[in-house]
């Protein structure tokens, strides 16, 4: 008697596939539907696909044909092998990918391939290396303030599963997400604890090493992916109970689920920027509810949607009102570029005055600017012609170590101009500044200074950021600049002055979020200084000073801009008011991409349902990218299902141009 088995593939089709068991596996006969699909499902299985070799999930077993299945039995091949002895993706993670499929409108084979590593046989993870003497994360005695929390959210009697915890930077929220694990352990459950990027993150992560030791698995970028599948079997044997890592640990199959954490909830980067476009946060909102068990999240710059939902009581607050390192808030000040005289200097007369004091106590300074390369654009002064990138509508970056203009987004490069490519004119120039530029400055200004950057640009080999950190931590080195890197959950005790080069990089972006980013960017990267001691200085130099963001940010009026940029937000009919489903056409064929979306605008225009509005189509505020030309259509409305069957319907029913390919992207984060 033939068995049959479902298999999900990693292709952009929402179906899967019927195939036979391998011809050499032993199957008893007399096993009975349920026994069948337990002995079968999540295990991963070669078959042949069209002309290809592929790696599949099972997702179902019977003696008969599937009803669905839309051939005959004889048409049916049979699977290539077994992969896997044992399952690797479990009934609970299979309901998380059907849920996310319909959720994020994403094909169910890729879906699941984003959740299970892909490696052929497991092996050890390369673990996490710290200095023996890292002292700041050994068991403290906790505040009041954070027993409260604590007990907060493990209350059993509280029947709201999602919780937050706000708090100043340096205001002990990680001590308070790890006696929460701990607790949650000695029950015997396990626990999720999501951290940005693990790379940025170092001393958190350490702290749950240190902590947890050989019960700890790290999920990071640097394993292969047989050493993830090795910390895969790991969790699912129950030898590792907390799981640490980047926005795919939210899948981490562990048994008898209790918590989960989410560290700077607020980042973008827990939005996945490729199919299936998942946000780690409502993943985990999933899977906590599913469990019945508590999601805590937490960060002194909360998303504006999660702000929204403590007013409205649906997350529960508890907040962290004071540093715990012995430091206070840093006094911030606040610079008007535009009314300095040395237009060329990236360094304020202020700043620079504040830095030589910091250097002269032996302390340390962090200047954080958003923006790689040495300038950020060419330009002519007598035409206003701006160079940009053949494959990206977007700037070319000049880098002075490589004297090349590079695009950020596809890598393309070319040698300066010495003349204007469009009039002919000698009077160009470059136009803005970047990490490059600043580091140049700085070491000219303060040639005794150790001066260390800290971008992508700067960084050349796997664990040299933290290399870096560790070796500004160890006081070798004086200044540290750098992009975003450096804005992001690191403490420094020898930090006394954060300079903000550039608090305008992000405002000016098309992105109803660029508010939002630019005072949450501010306000971390003000939180690094002083820690330790009282007289921490921040200096924020601003060609915008009196805007909200920054304004608020430089008074340290969370409340006052949360406030303001909801009021903004209801106003322009943006979320947490309304909900966003985006469709980007992308084309490398002149005029294809337009012409898919008008076809797009109209299949819409017949299945618009009541409450929803189209928006577009228009080009996407980057209209290249990668030498593809896109076009995008927006959805907007109060009910995120009626956007869903909207854009589903039109997946469905639309045959998109062969050279046309369509991106759905749901509660979008980026815009441009």
């Amino acid at each position: 008697m033939p068995v049959f088995i479902e298999v999900a593939l990693n292709v952009p089709l929402d179906q899967t596939f019927t195939y036979t068991v391998p011809a050499d596996s032993p199957v008893a006969a007399d096993l009975g539907e349920k026994e069948l699909s337990a002995a079968f499902f999540g295990r991963r299985a070669e078959v042949r696909f069209g002309n290809r070799k592929m790696t599949g999930f099972v997702v179902g077993a019977s003696h008969s044909l599937p009803p669905a299945c839309p051939v005959g039995m004889e048409k049916i091949r049979p699977a290539v092998r077994f992969i896997d002895n044992e399952a690797v993706l479990t009934p609970e993670l299979y309901a998380t990918a059907r849920w996310m499929a319909a959720y994020y409108l994403s094909p169910i084979g890729e879906t699941i391939a984003a959740m299970v590593p892909s490696g052929r046989r497991e092996s050890d993870a390369a673990g996490f290396s710290f200095e023996e003497d890292e002292t700041s994360f050994e068991r403290r005695r906790l505040s009041e303030e954070q027993l409260h929390a604590v007990d907060g959210i493990l209350d059993p009697q509280e029947k709201r599963r999602y919780h937050y915890l706000y708090g100043v930077t340096g205001s002990g929220k990680t001590e308070v997400f790890l006696t929460a694990a701990e607790k949650v352990m000695a029950q015997g459950k396990g626990v999720i604890y999501l951290v940005p990027e693990i790379g940025l993150t170092p001393q958190v992560t350490e702290a749950v090493v240190r902590r947890f030791g050989n019960t700890a698995a790290v999920l990071h970028s640097a394993l292969t992916p047989s050493q993830r599948l090795g910390e895969w079997k790991r969790i699912l044997s129950r030898e590792a109970r907390v799981v640490i890592g980047a926005r795919s640990a939210v899948f981490a199959p562990v048994p008898d689920l209790g918590l989960i954490i989410i560290d700077e909830e607020h980042d973008a980067s827990y939005k996945s920027g490729s199919s299936p476009r998942y946000h780690a946060r409502q993943v985990a909102m999933y899977r906590a509810a599913a469990h019945a068990v508590p999601l805590v999240m937490g960060s002194a710059t909360p998303s504006v949607e999660a702000w929204h939902l403590m007013q409205s009581g649906t997350i529960v607050r508890h907040t962290l009102s004071r540093r715990l390192a012995g430091g206070a808030r840093p006094e911030i000040r606040c610079i008007n570029l535009s009314l300095e005289k040395d237009g060329g200097s990236s360094l304020s007369a202020a700043l620079t005055d504040e830095m030589r004091q910091t250097l002269q106590q032996k302390r340390q300074i962090i200047l954080f600017l958003n923006r790689r390369g040495f300038t950020h654009f060419f330009r002519c002064n007598s035409c206003g012609y701006e160079l940009t990138c053949r494959n990206c509508s977007v700037s070319l970056t000049y880098h002075k170590n490589e004297n090349r203009l590079r695009c950020h987004y596809c890598g393309y490069s070319v040698e300066p101009p010495k003349l204007c490519p469009q009039c002919g004119s000698l009077d160009v120039g470059y136009s803005g500044f970047g990490t490059e530029y600043i580091e140049n400055e700085v070491k000219a200004k303060f040639p005794n200074a150790r001066v260390m950057r800290i971008d992508t640009d700067s960084l050349r080999h796997k664990g040299e950021l933290q290399e870096k950190i560790a070796a500004f931590r160890n006081g070798d080195y004086d200044i540290m600049l750098g992009t975003q890197m450096v804005a992001k959950g690191l403490n420094f005790p020898k930090l006394q002055l954060v300079g903000v080069v550039l608090a305008d990089t992000s405002l000016h972006l098309p992105d109803f979020r660029a508010a939002e980013r630019t005072f949450s960017l501010i306000t971390q990267v003000a939180g690094r200084a002083g820690r330790f001691f009282p007289d921490g200085k921040v200096i924020v130099q601003s060609y915008s000073p009196d805007r909200e963001p920054v304004a608020f940010a430089i008074r340290s009026d969370t409340e006052g801009f949360y406030q303001a940029e909801l009021a903004h937000r209801e106003q322009l009919c943006f979320p947490p008011y309304t909900r966003l489903l985006r469709l980007v056409f992308r084309s490398a064929v002149p005029g294809a991409a337009e012409q898919a979306a008008e076809g797009a605008y109209s299949i819409l225009r017949t299945v618009q349902e009541a409450g929803t509005e189209i928006l577009g189509p228009a080009e996407c505020p980057l209209e290249m990218v990668a030498a593809n030309h896109r076009q995008q259509i927006l959805l907007r409305g109060k009910s995120i299902t009626a956007l869903q069957h909207m854009a589903a319907r039109l997946v469905h029913g639309y045959t998109a141009p062969r050279d046309v390919y369509i991106e759905v992207d749901v509660d979008p984060v980026n815009m441009l």
